[in-house]
């Protein structure tokens, strides 16, 4: 980490001097170089890309792994709260800052309203409520007639494949949350802060579910070595959460990520829930940037044998997901108590010193988080810094390149006599009638080649969200339709619930179901369809780039003969193939995002009316036939044909939800991400090939000018060009020392 902070600060200072190049230059004429604008810009943009880059680093897990522990062994100190289990979809984002701060992102009133009328579809008998227009917590009376309503339901109505309903849990936590977080909300989302001296405020969140349900996002600045400025750690709550809306979640942050960390406890070893998570991983794309965690609690293995056989099973179950896994088994918690036993309590010294008399267990955890921390930094380094790093520093060598000609042509151009000097403005416009022709040819075969990409992309998502053809939307469909409903169960809770009562219970399990298949199924296949569109778009327009850079070489070469035909020879210089951007960076610089994942359902109560409607039909007929004594097959048969009829129109509602849900989504991923990132890879791509021969087609006329009409001071101006000359050759130096350095980590 600290050859990557040194190299970009290094760089930081390489951009800096070339901007004072800039100025130093307009001091030669009196303004500034119009051909130095588009250099300017990309400086500016490197300045700003080098001070803000994040490298994400998600940690997951399920529940109880020891995730947070283990960030904590990483910040050396207890910034997150150990062992709080919860089950909503926090995200707690670390980073480094100057003092302790935590940063709280609230829901606004009206996105907490409308996830709790969602959670209200279909619930059993809304006879409780007296108002009749949108649900607002605000209310009291709306509080109160909820918490009796909830305190009606039954087990079966909160319990669904033996855990709490998700539903159940949203609603009653929202209750519970309502009057401690009252005071902190607004009609808009807010950002509620904790300063040092109130840090550990923020641990009542996120360790309490009805706290936690009110917020969106954590972020912790930390004051802690143990964290690079540019890093961010996340600790994404339980992979094994009973919500599948909230593995959505997970799944949009790691999308974001550039290494997942997975952890994973040696007391409970691989589980099922643990494939279906990193069989989803593998599936989106991105398993080949994890590492494993075995966090090891010492005091659940008798010997390090007893440990070691439990390791090599799980790298056998790993292996099934990913071949040759990087696994590291190391003890999170001795390692938190080592880093901080100034402040430890007496408790926890004694279970230190406990734990220490296991000696192998301690050199091999202490080793393995040593092996740990260099393949961490190596990852970093090698796979992401080094990326990153090279990209910025290629621009800038092709600008200080093109600074070091635009200083030496000047430098020659003040030397030569009047007469020459006007042969010389006169090929260079020339030329500079050549390169305006091939910027003009460049830019319009992009822009024809965008229009070409898109057309092709549009006709590949369309076909990819197509309810026919398609494979994504089809699948869901054939879900919805081939669900089933295990109608001999709902017999006795029909009979022991009432038909409302069993009606949101099957209700409840469809809809967990269907969000489960969302999450786990569709979800990672939309990813990894938009990872394909994304390869598709870099390799045609580097298709298109390539060529053109053969063009741009040749006419540098012209250049180069027509000045050295001048006097003025930089035979000396190489000229390199260039490198067209990555598409991550591209993406990193616009802040382009795959729009979320998460695939929200809208179900409306009209289910719940037409089946009280068809429930009251069947009631009517039931007694027609007992007046014209014919045979009841069942005495609760009319309610049970209501609830076919309930769940056959619940089904369609949600075909048609789905439908227009993904017709939406479709739109958005072509115009909000997939187009506007077409745009943005050629932008990259063009300003690449502007950039290299920008000082080859500067306008000379102006200092000719001011030459002929005595407006400068040849000496004085000869004085400035030789300083900037000596500027730029040792910019270039450090450009190709830290080029080397770069190579070094790879």
């Amino acid at each position: 980490m600290g050859n990557y902070q040194s190299i970009k600060e290094e760089l930081l200072q390489v951009n800096q001097d070339i901007l004072k190049l800039f100025q130093e230059a307009a001091l030669i004429t009196g303004k500034t170089d119009n051909s130095f604008s588009d250099w300017k810009n990309t400086c500016n943009k490197i300045q700003q890309q080098l001070s803000e880059e994040m490298i994400r680093v998600a940690v997951v897990g399920p529940i109880k792994s020891g995730k947070s522990t283990f960030i904590n062994s990483v910040l050396k100190g207890d910034y997150l709260k150990r062992g709080a289990g919860v089950v909503t979809s926090i995200v707690t984002r670390v980073r480094k800052g100057k003092l302790l701060k935590a940063k709280l992102f609230l829901k606004s009133w009206d996105e907490v309203n409308t996830e709790v009328d969602q959670a209200l579809v279909l619930f059993p008998s809304l006879n409780w409520r007296t108002e009749r227009d949108r649900f607002d917590i605000r209310r009291k009376k709306e509080r109160v007639e909820l918490k009796q309503a909830l305190d009606t339901l039954t087990t079966d109505q909160l319990i669904t494949k033996n855990s709490r309903t998700a539903n159940s849990v949203l609603l009653s936590s929202y209750l519970k949350g309502y009057d401690v977080v009252k005071d902190l909300m607004s009609t808009h989302a807010l950002i509620n802060r904790y300063d040092p001296g109130q840090f550990e405020k923020h641990w009542s969140f996120v360790g309490n579910e009805y706290m936690a349900v009110y917020l969106k996002d954590i972020e912790l600045q930390i004051d802690s070595n143990g964290i690079d400025t540019n890093i961010e750690l996340a600790d994404c709550q339980g992979s094994d959460s009973s919500n599948p809306l909230h593995l959505a979640m997970i799944q949009d942050y790691l999308l974001a990520t550039h290494l997942i960390v997975y952890v994973v406890s040696s007391r409970t070893g691989i589980r099922e829930a643990d494939i279906k998570f990193l069989s989803m991983i593998k599936k989106m794309g991105i398993i080949d940037n994890i590492l494993f965690i075995i966090n090891c609690d010492f005091s659940e293995h008798e010997s390090i044998d007893d440990l070691q056989g439990l390791l090599e099973k799980i790298r056998e179950e790993l292996s099934t997901i990913k071949t040759d896994p990087d696994i590291y088994s190391i003890s999170a918690l001795f390692n938190l108590f080592k880093a901080q036993l100034d402040h430890l309590s007496k408790k926890n010294i004694n279970r230190l010193k406990q734990w220490q008399k296991e000696h192998d267990l301690v050199d091999f955890s202490e080793s393995e988080t040593q092996r740990f921390e260099t393949a961490f930094n190596n990852r970093l380094t090698k796979e992401r810094y080094a990326l990153l790093l090279k990209n910025h520093l290629e621009r800038l060598d092709v600008i200080a390149t093109g600074m070091d000609h635009w200083i030496y042509v000047h430098q020659n151009i003040i030397a030569q006599d009047a007469l020459n000097i006007s042969d010389v403005i006169e090929k260079v416009k020339q030329h500079q009638n050549r390169v305006d022709h091939i910027k003009s040819m460049i830019k319009n075969t992009l822009e024809g080649s965008i229009q070409k990409i898109k057309n092709e992309l549009r006709s590949d998502i369309d076909r990819f969200f197509d309810v026919r053809s398609g494979k994504v939307l089809k699948d869901i469909v054939e879900f919805i339709k081939h669900y089933k409903i295990p109608y001999q169960k709902y017999k006795e809770s029909l009979k022991s619930s009432g038909f409302s009562n069993t009606l949101y219970y099957v209700f409840q399990e469809f809809k967990q179901a269907l969000d489960t298949f969302m999450a786990e199924t569709i979800n990672p296949e939309v990813i990894r369809f938009v990872n394909e569109k994304e390869k598709r778009i870099l390799e045609h327009l580097d298709s298109i780039s390539f060529p053109f850079d053969a063009l741009v070489q040749e006419a540098i070469v012209e250049y180069k003969h027509m000045i050295k035909s001048f006097g003025i020879d930089r035979t000396h210089e190489n000229n390199v193939a260039i490198e067209l951007p990555a598409i991550d960076p591209i993406k990193d610089i616009t802040g382009l995002t795959i729009p979320p994942a998460v695939a929200t359902m809208r179900y409306t109560a009209g289910i719940k009316t037409e089946a009280v409607m068809r429930l009251g039909f069947y009631t009517i007929l039931k007694v027609f036939k007992k007046l014209l004594k014919k045979s009841i097959r069942d005495s609760n048969e009319e309610e049970l044909l209501a609830l076919k009829y309930s769940i056959l129109r619940m089904k369609r509602e949600t075909e048609r939800s789905v439908v227009f849900h993904f017709k939406d989504y479709r739109e958005n991923i072509k115009f909000q991400y997939i187009f506007k990132l077409v745009e943005a890879v050629s932008n990259s791509h063009y300003q690449a090939l502007l950039n290299r021969f920008q000082s080859h087609a500067s306008d000379l006329s102006d200092i000719v000018d001011l030459i002929d009409n005595k407006k400068i001071d040849k000496e004085h101006a000869s004085d400035i060009l030789l300083e900037m000359g000596l500027i730029s050759k040792n910019i270039k130096n450090r450009i190709r020392n830290n080029r080397e350095n770069i190579k070094l980590t790879i």
